[in-house]
């Protein structure tokens, strides 16, 4: 895969001065960064092997504020691309020479907690680990868990739909998702969804969910928070190849359990992570899976022994159920450690990110053996064993010259396969540029323009994060234009948002 941005508008480059004095008096002095050194923390997000500093960095701390910026920007036909805590692993935050990046990491207060109806209200900036820290004392949490849980902000989880390890049985963000409030490119604040579970008329959430930033700004997010269950036990199954281990994954969904989470890792991944934080994993096995069952106590000890009953079936070397809640933190300990575990043994990784059916997990992870070899590099695999999510870390070291387009190719490899077994290009990472031009092996171009007229509504004149998520976009007038004001599309039989 070549990525490649869109060039910089020359006229936009020349107004620079102008364009930045009309910022100044938009929002706090500290809160625009426009000299070289301060740009330089934004350069990039986590997909780290791109780097563009941008025309500037704007910090509102208002919505009013990221109102006034994207109208000044939408007068000056200034490209926008919104940023939470920069730990996305598509590039869809990677910012544009010619373009302002609005930072959303002042926006970091919980604003109210609901108990009777089970919700909380936030600021996108907030970390996905606060909800939770938030809440906990009063017994309930926030399901989706992404592994940069700690760092990454609710704003992104809702850009890109984040899961997480307990994504198999609560669902990923969009299905823990009530309400948002998003500025568009022409500084209309709109409101969709509240603290009800469903609303009539279209899904305009749901479209919002997983836009990767394409289509609005993201100022508050309000998500359903669940009660503690009141058992859980975690399992760590070990198996000698890694068609036995997808066996017992698809055996364990087949028997009707749903597990609160099924993660795999492969021998080289375990190595790693015992060898980083000592989770206490065999070492003597080729997959390991962690198995985590929750409910009431009576139904989690019955469907943990016939998981152990099954695993054994499919010829489990290793079975091993927690004894204490210290015990399962620690086997969670080491799949929550994976990537850190893995940038100590490789100079550089890439992680990707793609879906396949359950059925075939052992088929797509030795053939993504046999193209590792072919491309002269390794893979180490940690992914959500249950539902298909592969991450898949290619390891490199970007010092050395052609070891990172050697590194590209074998990424589009995988993706390539994922797609040919009945599979997606992301699970929960977004497209961003790593997938956006592989995006025409998933949709024909009839799917494409179709999606782009979504984005036509929100976007006439495709300032919102543009070079993202489509390899060729289109101009609104080729698609039939369609334009979102003040909250309304121009038809009045729809349904306001």
């Amino acid at each position: 895969m070549t990525i490649a941005m869109p060039k910089p508008d020359s006229q936009v480059l020349e107004g620079r001065d102008t364009f930045l004095a009309e910022l100044a008096g938009l929002v706090p002095g500290d809160n625009l960064i426009s000299d070289q050194v301060g740009l330089k923390a934004y350069e990039c997000d986590a997909l780290s092997a791109y780097r563009t500093l941008p025309l500037a960095v704007v910090l509102p701390e208002t919505t009013q504020e990221v109102s006034d910026v994207m109208q000044a920007c939408l007068a000056h036909k200034v490209k926008v691309v919104p940023r939470g805590s920069g730990t996305g692993l598509s590039g869809g935050a990677l910012p544009l020479e010619d373009g302002v990046l609005l930072g959303l990491g002042k926006f970091n207060r919980i604003l109210e907690i609901d108990y009777p109806n089970r919700c909380a209200t936030a600021q996108p900036g907030v970390t996905n680990l606060s909800i939770s820290q938030a809440v906990s004392d009063a017994g309930f949490y926030y399901a989706p868990d992404p592994s940069s849980q700690i760092a990454c902000s609710i704003g992104g989880n809702v850009a890109e739909n984040s899961g997480g390890v307990h994504c198999l049985k609560y669902g990923v963000t969009t299905n823990n998702l009530l309400g948002l409030e998003i500025v568009l490119m022409n500084g209309d604040v709109v409101r969709v969804g509240g603290k009800h579970m469903d609303s009539d008329g279209y899904d305009l959430l749901g479209i919002l969910t997983g836009s990767e930033g394409l289509l609005g700004v993201i100022t508050e997010v309000t998500v359903r928070i669940l009660p503690k269950p009141s058992s859980v036990s975690a399992v760590l199954l070990g198996f000698g190849d890694l068609v036995s281990a997808g066996d017992c994954v698809a055996e364990i969904i087949a028997s009707g359990i749903i597990p609160a989470g099924l993660e795999m890792m492969d021998k080289p991944m375990v190595h790693a992570t015992e060898d980083f934080c000592k989770a206490g994993y065999p070492l003597d096995v080729e997959a390991l899976l962690i198995c985590e069952l929750d409910g009431p106590e009576s139904e989690v000890e019955e469907l943990t022994g016939r998981v152990e009953e099954i695993a054994r079936a499919c010829h489990a070397t290793t079975i091993r159920r927690s004894t204490s809640e210290e015990e399962r933190e620690r086997f969670w300990l080491g799949r929550k450690s994976a990537f850190p575990a893995v940038g100590k043994i490789s100079p550089d990784y890439y992680c990707i990110d793609g879906t396949i059916p359950r059925g075939r997990l052992s088929e797509v992870l030795t053939r993504m053996t046999e193209l590792a070899k072919h491309h002269g590099l390794s893979v180490v695999n940690v992914f959500h064993a249950g539902d298909g999510n592969l991450h898949p870390l290619i390891m490199y070291d970007a010092a050395r010259d052609g070891d990172l387009e050697k590194t590209e190719a074998l990424a589009g490899d995988i993706l390539r396969l994922c797609v040919e077994v009945g599979g997606v290009l992301s699970g929960e990472h977004g497209i961003g540029i790593e997938k956006r031009d592989l995006m025409g092996v998933m949709f024909t171009e009839d799917d494409l323009k179709q999606q782009q007229r979504v984005k036509c509504a929100f976007d006439p004149d495709g300032l919102l994060n543009p070079g993202k998520v489509f390899p060729t976009l289109h101009r609104c007038a080729e698609l039939g234009r369609m334009h979102v004001h003040k909250g309304q599309l121009p038809f009045p039989d729809l349904p306001r948002f």
